[in-house]
């Protein structure tokens, strides 16, 4: 078949949208004459430096706590390669496509950059293994921040191992020789460039941040149709009362509800009577705006990380004499407390959703037959979907501890602080999926709730909108299968759809 995919040319840093996209592979890398051109010129500067006799870390130095071990020229690509090797010692899972593409991307983006000093070799091979979505399989665990994903990349590229391609596992460097290459041989410097950096946690914050996005954007449409169908106090969405309240998020999902409940006559016959509803109805605004808010600043650093060199050490050409910068800049504190932050927001998104959900369920507060069965004499409803629901947020508080603060010492107190930003993106992105579910079991619950009291003509379009799509999915549910059926039908749904 044709490839029908657009080419997205790499001159400027990538965007996290860009990320997303190249991981859902929907287009194709490759590099600007420009981003070339800057990789060539790093390159030169770096074999200038090579050939003088000043200490560089992991050029004519070991690495780590062996940085002051001065390393013979005759010895600079054998640590190249046993760096590799020695990096590689990822445990657990391995990471899905979708995150090991993100990764690539984002050590392609890093080295386009013009700093690392690889030869143009590298990228090329990186470039050809994921516009043939011919994957390496990296294990997810076993990083404190950088350096284990990437070994396991970087071991595709000498022919190590096997990758997934699109008709199966095959030798690295059977799939390479296929491409047009032969096994990389690591130069001076490249076997640390190829592990160093932030393009592990990168790539997996952009998905993670894209994912908190869209499940956002759902729980503000079932919060609303939640609204709706139990008959909130709509005084709760006014925009002069919102106006009290400067945050742009709040402001923003006030807005927002009001649209989504627009037309309601359910909601109209039940203005008054109620001074005020339960705080998981009508703080919606501030919960969630609060995410919205959150999100901004996530995306921000996101954008701020791919415009920026994590390697160690930067090859910068300064008066035309090349010089090595020797810095922390693979350590990635900041990616890593908006990953903590992105881990938190999705967990308060998960918390007020099962809250919501317990009031549709609960018979001492809920309007509804008691659970929502489909026979109040024999069945169950949503009782224990609900107990669900719990566990996951549960969960989600637990994960929501900061890996930002884990700290630890390595490499025999070379590094005596680690911030742990890979981690943090990954326990973000399953903080994110449990609340993905948590809102389809409310959903699913509202749309029984509707079917129980025959509510749909009386709502607002967009919640008869939302139901009609729902439905579309799953029928009504009569306890004639498990619900877990239906949940993971839904939350497949909520996470492959737009809202």
């Amino acid at each position: 078949m044709p490839d029908t995919r657009q080419t997205l040319l790499l001159d400027a840093p990538l965007t996290p949208q860009q990320v997303w996209d190249i991981a859902q592979n929907t287009v194709k890398l490759d590099l600007s004459s420009a981003a070339r051109l800057r990789i060539r010129h790093a390159n030169t500067s770096l074999r200038q430096l090579i050939e003088g006799d000043t200490p560089i870390y992991g050029l004519n130095t070991g690495v780590g706590g062996l940085s002051e071990q001065r390393i013979s020229a005759a010895q600079q690509a054998e640590l190249s390669k046993k760096i590799l090797f020695s990096h590689a010692v990822g445990v657990g899972r391995p990471l899905d496509a979708a995150q090991t593409r993100a990764i690539m991307a984002c050590a392609i983006n890093s080295y386009a950059l013009g700093y690392t000093g690889v030869r143009e070799d590298i990228p090329d091979r990186l470039l050809a293994l994921l516009n043939s979505n011919s994957l390496p399989i990296i294990p997810s665990e076993g990083s404190v921040g950088y350096l284990v994903h990437m070994a396991h990349i970087a071991l595709a590229l000498i022919g190590h191992g096997t990758l997934q391609t699109p008709t199966g596992l095959e030798p690295a460097a059977l799939v390479l020789q296929k491409l047009g290459f032969a096994p990389l041989q690591p130069e001076a410097k490249e076997g640390l460039a190829l592990v160093n950096g932030l393009a592990c946690a990168t790539g997996l914050g952009c998905l993670s941040a894209h994912s908190l996005s869209t499940t956002l954007h759902w729980a503000d449409r079932i919060a609303a149709a939640t609204f709706d169908i139990m008959g909130g106090q709509s005084r709760a969405f006014d925009p002069r009362s919102a106006a009290l309240r400067t945050m742009p998020g709040g402001q923003h999902v006030s807005a927002r509800l009001r649209a989504l409940t627009q037309g309601s006559a359910h909601l109209a016959a039940r203005q008054g009577g109620r001074t005020q509803d339960a705080l998981s109805l009508r703080a919606v605004p501030h919960i969630h705006g609060s995410v919205h808010d959150a999100l901004e600043g996530i995306e921000r650093t996101l954008a701020q990380e791919l415009n920026s060199l994590s390697d160690n050490p930067a090859i910068i050409n300064i008066d035309n004499q090349p010089q090595a910068f020797s810095q922390a800049h693979a350590v990635g504190a900041s990616l890593a407390r908006i990953m903590d932050e992105a881990a938190l927001a999705a967990a308060s998104l998960g918390a007020v959703a099962e809250r919501r959900l317990d009031r549709m369920v609960n018979p001492l507060v809920s309007p509804f037959p008691a659970f929502l069965p489909s026979d109040s004499g024999t069945g169950s409803g949503f009782m224990i979907a609900q107990y669900t629901a719990c566990a996951l947020v549960g969960q989600n508080r637990r994960l929501a501890a900061p890996a930002s603060l884990d700290g630890g010492i390595t490499s025999g107190l070379q590094e005596d602080i680690l911030v742990h930003a890979t981690p943090a993106a990954l326990k973000a992105q399953s903080v994110v999926d449990n609340t993905r579910t948590i809102l389809a079991i409310e959903l699913l619950a509202l749309c029984q709730a509707i079917d129980l009291a025959g509510l749909y003509p009386d709502l607002a379009p967009k919640t008869q909108e939302l139901y009609t799509q729902v439905r579309a999915q799953v029928s009504y549910y009569q306890e004639d299968h498990p619900l877990a059926d239906d949940i993971a039908t839904i939350t497949h749904w909520l996470g492959t759809t737009q809202p």
